[in-house]
């Protein structure tokens, strides 16, 4: 004769079964402090004519301003805008590579302390964000492009240094071993064996930062660091919804032909 054990659910099982109404509890107490801390002072009495100014300006955008041959129009400034997150992420890359060999982290246990050291470099470089930097480059270079440069590609350093090295940790080291027992020297292991394998990585990263360098160089011209940011600014300062119209829709075109171009050309190294 079978016997039924009936078992008891044990305070490990409610846990489980029931964590998820603690952390619900949690959210919504962070949420409830969050709320109640904001000091809504109502409506502003132009806010209804504002809007409708806003939305009839971007829905019926400035077409003339697309190009007029001045080298101030929308093509003109975005081209300029491509030319600073291109060239800020090339510079970002090339010099992101020692750093990243820097960082990464090897089997012995120096190397973990010199790593460690590379780690904690990166980390203070991407600290600091690029409107952040694009400020302080304006005030050593003047405002214009290049500050946009400097900026895109010093922050980019932290950024992509930390992407290298993860990807030397995890490279695949049968081409190193293989070259190492036939004999071969130092160089020969990084030239045949690690470049090749590390490569196709790099080249995938880079072309992801710079999606979001396109991204970066379009709000810098904001405070003056080139771009089509610049304009953007000036005509919300001045109210002519119509010219922001126009230059969000261009950023909205650039951004998603970047985004596709980008995406198809890492499918085929990865």
């Amino acid at each position: 004769m079978q016997t039924t054990i009936s078992k008891k659910p044990t305070s490990l099982t409610i846990w489980r079964r029931w964590n998820w109404l603690l952390w619900l509890v949690i959210v919504a107490i962070v949420y409830t402090w969050a709320i109640t801390g904001l000091h809504f002072t109502g409506l502003q009495e132009s806010a209804a004519a504002v809007s409708r100014s806003i939305v009839h300006g971007l829905v019926q955008p400035d077409w003339a301003y697309v190009y007029n041959g001045s080298g101030e129009d929308l093509v003109s400034l975005i081209l300029q805008t491509l030319a600073i997150a291109f060239l800020g992420t090339i510079i970002s890359s090339l010099i992101s590579v020692p750093f990243a060999f820097w960082a990464a982290r090897g089997g012995k246990e120096w190397l973990h302390v010199r790593s460690g050291s590379g780690k904690v470099v990166l980390t203070l470089i991407r600290t600091f964000p690029e409107i952040v930097l694009a400020i302080m480059f304006i005030k050593a270079v003047g405002p214009g492009s290049y500050a946009g440069v400097l900026a895109v590609s010093i922050h980019s350093i932290g950024m992509l240094g930390k992407l290298f090295s993860e990807a030397i940790e995890n490279m695949d080291r049968g081409a190193d071993e293989a070259i190492t027992s036939a004999g071969g020297n130092s160089s020969q292991i990084f030239i045949l064996a690690t470049l090749p394998t590390i490569m196709p990585e790099f080249i995938s990263y880079t072309l992801y930062r710079f999606e979001i360098a396109v991204r970066s160089a379009s709000i810098l011209g904001m405070v003056g660091a080139g771009g089509i940011g610049t304009p953007m600014i000036f005509a919300i300062q001045t109210r002519n919804w119509p010219r922001v119209g126009i230059i969000l829709l261009g950023i909205v075109l650039m951004v998603l032909l970047i985004d596709s171009l980008s995406e198809q050309l890492r499918k085929r190294l990865i």
